[in-house]
């Protein structure tokens, strides 16, 4: 399981160079290995003392991981990424991320929702609602749009090719607007189709 941990960075990072490199300097699998001891001794209702390992794993990597939670397969969060809960009632308050799931820097995934498999998660979305399979959210709050082409690879978050789904609200908006004016006999400024700074209102 270790030797397929060391394997998951150089997957998921290209400016992994060696074993030893990854082995002593990636507190994101620190922190992995940390939790795995801090929940197994919850699950064997060790609670204290789990608390107590994942509390060291904060201070020495800067990861805070619950020794409650449950860490599966194919999920890749950077940096900064909060998976919270929004009630102070008890059960499940935190969300559940299925296979293949990418996670932006600094997204909040917020509450008891399902991140469907293969979804991406863009840099600073904030998310609050179940998303489907093969989709990708951006934006506060994070608005849902599907993966073009469907289902694809895991691992790409290009955040330079992701979807800005307000700017093609706000142009569709300034569409509507321009019908209105011409409607009333006004010219319209052009539409500029390119721009996404002032959606043809300028």
């Amino acid at each position: 399981m270790l030797k397929q941990d060391i394997q998951a960075v150089f997957d998921r990072d290209p400016a992994a160079r060696t074993y030893w490199e990854v082995l002593t300097t990636y507190p994101g699998l620190h922190a992995i290995w940390f939790h795995r001891i801090a929940h197994w001794l919850w699950g064997h209702h060790l609670r204290w003392p789990g608390r107590l390992v994942s509390h060291l794993s904060r201070w020495l990597t800067g990861i805070e991981i619950h020794p409650g939670a449950s860490i599966g397969p194919d999920v890749t969060l950077y940096h900064g990424v909060t998976l919270g809960g929004t009630s102070w009632k008890k059960g499940k308050r935190h969300p559940t991320l299925l296979r293949g799931v990418v996670v932006g820097a600094g997204a909040k995934v917020l509450g008891p929702i399902t991140i469907g498999e293969r979804s991406r998660i863009g840099a600073n979305a904030v998310v609050v609602r179940d998303v489907p399979a093969d989709a990708v959210v951006v934006g506060i709050p994070g608005r849902v749009t599907l993966r073009h082409g469907g289902p694809g690879p895991a691992i790409d978050l290009e955040h330079g090719a992701l979807p800005d789904v307000t700017a093609k609200a706000m142009r569709a908006l300034a569409e509507r607007l321009a019908i209105c004016e011409r409607a009333l006999g006004h010219t319209p400024p052009p539409v500029d189709e390119d721009s996404d700074s002032d959606f043809g209102l300028a």
